[in-house]
């Protein structure tokens, strides 16, 4: 592992070739998010051989830990934007103290989550439909999880730091090893491995959590050991020095609270889904949530450009080189949709074989690939809207990547589907009519979202000629 700190911030490198600076960022953040990607996948495979109400149950927690996570990684994206815009400035003292008011705020973060988790998760996940065995089942994966929040929370704020200075590689390197560490201890906890003498402990979901909260535990000692003792980063931080700045809270908010409220909306969706399809079957919400895990290889290049052009959008905006910024977003929006129209094709294409990897329950199947191969034909213009939100969310603002979420999720997708399930299909026997719902709301954002970036990049034409 490359331990050098890096001594001064890549804006000049990154503005020689902005195309090539894309890439740099995105393809570690990519691997990293490979990595990941697998273990997700590896994970649900594991949980899948315990049994259908092994997977609905992890399914079940899965709005509540997309909760934590939205508003950690939305907080997250507020840290990047505002100290790749301070680099930009070359106004060092201020990135250092944006990244001291992000781990203020990942401690905050991790106290309420953790508390309001002991004390009314099972309530919550009894709330959200699962009853009988599948509840007993959530509470044993979300108790354990709880315990760990806090090593997730602070290892999320770290990458945002290293993101807003422009190192991916170092965080994609520990998300690595982290998430390796994990596959290797998912199936010591999970089963008991007669095979190899019964060394295994064989706790079932509750070993897959226990597996999760070591390896994100191993992960956040890393990142203490390697920015606070090696001092690695660009960035310092020196929290014995920390004076709270009510302008780079603000600089942090504008576009985290945002982005945090987007994902907490999309947990809200996520959750509502989980209600409508129970009604269906429990089978059906276990197809929804591998289908989920096979959505992560159509994106995982997508996020990880997305990620990139966050941090580069706020570098140039915040040294005012508006035609290096045009030309990068052009050239990231167009990669984009030729990644997504290839990688669609693929899932499109064997949707059938990756779903069979998960489960051997044949409805579980069905569906999930009902779903895939609605969803591919929408995919292309998700990755353009997620793109065009990072975009804004580089430029500093916020608020348009949580109307575009508003709109989709609360305006369209989740009335449309409940409108389609209670209304005209009363027996429950066209679980596709949900997915219709999801695709009409991600047309419409699409729409919504290009329509957005195209104005603030008017904007920025306006302030490029005042500049001349």
């Amino acid at each position: 592992m490359d331990t050098d700190s890096n001594s001064g911030s890549r804006l000049a490198i990154f503005l020689e070739n902005p195309p090539k600076a894309l890439w740099s960022l995105a393809i570690p953040i990519m691997f990293g998010m490979g990595i990941h990607t697998l273990y997700n996948l590896v994970d649900m495979i594991f949980i899948g051989r315990l049994s259908g109400d092994a997977i609905t149950s992890v399914a079940f927690n899965m709005p509540l830990f997309f909760l934590m996570l939205g508003l950690t990684m939305g907080l997250g994206t507020g840290v990047t934007a505002s100290i790749a815009r301070f680099i930009g400035e070359e106004n060092k003292s201020s990135a250092d103290n944006a990244a001291e008011h992000a781990l203020v705020m990942g401690a905050i973060i991790s106290l309420i989550f953790t508390s309001l988790g002991f004390a009314y998760g099972q309530d919550i996940l009894r709330y959200l439909g699962a009853e009988g065995v599948i509840l007993e089942l959530s509470w044993d994966y979300l108790y354990v999880i709880c315990a760990g929040l806090p090593f997730m929370v602070f290892s999320a704020f770290f990458r945002s730091i290293l993101a807003g200075e422009g190192d991916m590689k170092f965080p994609m390197m520990v998300a690595a090893l982290g998430t390796i560490l994990n596959i290797l201890l998912d199936p010591l906890f999970i089963f008991e491995l007669d095979q190899f003498g019964g060394i295994g402990f064989g706790l079932g979901v509750k070993g897959a959590a226990i597996a999760t909260v070591i390896s994100q535990a191993t992960v956040f000692v890393i990142f203490i050991f390697m920015l606070y003792i090696k001092e690695h980063a660009y960035i310092t931080f020196r929290l014995q020095y920390f004076s709270p700045s009510r302008s780079i809270l603000w600089d942090i908010i504008k576009v985290g609270i945002p982005a945090s409220l987007s994902m907490v909306i999309m947990a809200v969706g996520q959750g509502v889904f989980n209600r409508i399809l129970i009604h269906y079957s429990s089978q059906t919400v276990a197809a929804y949530q591998v289908a989920g895990r096979l959505d992560m290889l159509i994106f995982l290049p997508i996020f990880a450009i997305a990620g990139a052009m966050t941090t580069l959008v706020g570098m140039f905006y915040g040294a005012k080189e508006i035609g290096q910024l045009r030309s990068i977003v052009k050239y990231g929006v167009s990669r984009v949709f030729i990644i997504t129209i290839a990688s669609s094709a693929f899932v499109y294409a064997f949707a059938p074989t990756f779903s069979g990897f998960f489960t051997n329950d044949i409805e579980i199947q069905d569906v999930a690939v009902g779903f895939l191969r609605l969803m591919t034909l929408v995919y292309p213009f998700v990755a353009i809207a997620i793109v065009s939100g990072r975009v804004m969310q580089g430029l500093g603002k916020g608020i348009p990547v949580l109307v575009i979420t508003t709109i989709r999720v609360l305006g369209v997708s989740a009335p449309l589907a409940l409108y389609f399930s209670f209304v005209l299909d009363v027996h429950r026997q066209h679980v596709e009519w949900n997915w219709y719902a999801m695709m009409i709301s991600t047309s419409i954002a699409f729409v919504i979202a290009v329509s957005w970036v195209r104005m603030e990049m008017n904007k920025l034409n306006k302030l490029e000629e005042s500049l001349v």
